[in-house]
């Protein structure tokens, strides 16, 4: 059978991670070929990645063709594109670094900062009217084009691409409940007295938001894992404090204990399906302090470390190119490449991800993005029901969504005190009303400072 032929959009191709992962994803797929524009408002960026995919071709193991080219024009990179990536930073790290530095200020210390509470709204809010923008391009030129999010804060940047164009074919992709997927593994191996299972192996059913997602079913071939984990948590030594020395000495920015995953799933019955870092930032009294966090086993990720990896990333590119270090051939662990194939009906696939609810969460706001499990087959995607949240866990993802939505309303309509309502009524805001609208006003002025176009699209209706 000869490859199917495409043309991938990808807005965000001077990206430093996701597009390299994308690219060596499909240098392994041999179902498919043909043409990825990057498009990126920083030209050079994509024209180097443009550089590496091209180079990649002549790889030994590639076992795919694909024509990697940077254009200058969102139309040029969606003009009869079959797929349409967006994985951009929503306006510069330093910018990023800024906010987190203010947010801290006012004593809250976020480990992540990109998704919910004072930061991730805010980045919501700038994110939106350049959503708006992409999902206006998209209908116009390629409205058929299957459109995937990889995007943070990811609910609110793929909620406004169907509120402005409710015929789009979107989802959004996140690799978190993998990592709890994984998580079940190992233990399954453990008490199961066997090699570990794949990932992919461990049936869950998946049910909130990105970055606050659930999973109230685990099993793995007849076996209950929610068992397992149970006798898992009661082994001494599972859950304990941790220190400060402790957590710094795994020289990890990403790793965490897992011990805010199993308390919660203690208290609640159900298993929060994202990493500690993320979970933290959706829950009341974690991130007041970083002592809190410490004890937790939570590390903050610096945005400085962030920056770093930004500016050095092009020289490790040419380094790749120029033989200076060895170019490694293997394969991301994200699942794109195969919802790819099952929507080209290469094999169909069942995995999580962030869509319309139009039911699979029975007690969560219809039209709201959700994360759930969905089937992929020949030009379809089907989520699956998943079912009700339990009340405690939805009281909690309810107020998360009408945050979002009063977020995207507020950037729609230029309404800031919709935004101000959903910044003063998130979980983690401990501070009285009059402190918070000092705070939420010097948070846009960093944006201002920053992104001027964007910040006056921000401007609008607001109270002073």
């Amino acid at each position: 059978m000869n490859p199917i032929p495409l043309k991938i959009a990808y807005i965000g191709g001077g990206s430093r991670l996701w597009a390299r992962n994308l690219m060596i994803d499909l240098a392994l797929c041999p179902d498919l070929t043909g043409e990825i524009a990057l498009y990126d408002i920083d030209m050079d960026s994509a024209r180097l990645n443009e550089q590496l995919g091209n180079w990649m071709q002549d790889q030994e193991g590639v076992v795919s063709r694909w024509h990697y080219l940077a254009v200058p024009t969102l139309q040029d990179a969606l003009e009869n594109a079959n797929f349409v990536i967006i994985s951009i930073q929503p306006g510069p790290l330093e910018l990023m670094a800024e906010e987190i530095a203010l947010t801290e200020e006012y004593g809250l210390f976020f480990p992540v900062g990109d998704t919910t509470g004072a930061p991730g709204l805010i980045r919501g809010l700038r994110s939106v009217s350049v959503y708006e923008d992409f999902a206006d391009a998209i209908a116009t030129v390629c409205p058929n084009a299957w459109v995937i999010n990889y995007t943070n804060p990811m609910t609110i940047c793929t909620r406004t691409l169907t509120r402005v164009v409710p015929e789009l074919k979107v989802f959004g992709c996140c690799h978190e409940v993998f990592a709890t997927q994984a998580m079940l593994a190992r233990i399954a191996g453990q008490y199961l007295n066997i090699e570990p299972p794949s990932r992919d192996e461990i049936q869950v059913n998946v049910l909130g938001i990105n970055h606050f997602t659930w999973v109230d079913r685990a099993m793995y071939q007849g076996h209950n894992l929610f068992d397992i984990l149970k006798h898992h948590l009661e082994q001494p030594g599972t859950l304990r404090a941790y220190t400060q020395a402790e957590v710094e000495s795994w020289n990890d920015w990403f790793r965490s204990a897992e011990r805010v995953k199993f308390t919660l799933f203690q208290r609640f019955g159900i298993l929060a399906a994202a990493g500690d870092r993320h979970l933290v930032e959706f829950l009341p009294g974690f991130i007041r302090s970083p002592e809190t966090l410490f004890k937790w086993g939570v590390i903050r990720t610096p945005v400085s470390w962030r920056i770093e990896r930004w500016t050095t990333a092009p020289q490790k590119t040419r380094d790749l190119i120029n033989g200076v270090t060895p170019f490694v051939l293997e394969r991301s662990g994200e699942e794109g490449i195969n919802m790819f194939r099952a929507l080209l009906g290469l094999g169909d696939l069942v995995t999580n991800v962030n869509m319309e609810n139009i039911g699979q969460i029975s007690n969560a706001p219809l039209h709201t993005v959700v994360e759930t499990n969905a089937h992929f087959s020949r030009a379809n995607i089907r989520p699956l029901c998943a079912g009700a949240l339990p009340a405690g866990i939805a009281s909690l993802i309810n107020r998360h969504i009408a945050n979002q939505e009063l977020i995207i309303e507020a950037a729609l309509t230029k309404n800031m005190n919709l935004a101000f309502q959903a910044f003063v009524n998130d979980p983690t805001n401990h501070l009285p009303i009059d402190i918070s609208w000092e705070f939420f006003n010097r948070m846009l002025q960093v944006s201002q400072k920053y992104l001027p176009a964007t910040a006056r699209a921000m401007e609008g209706r607001i109270s002073r």
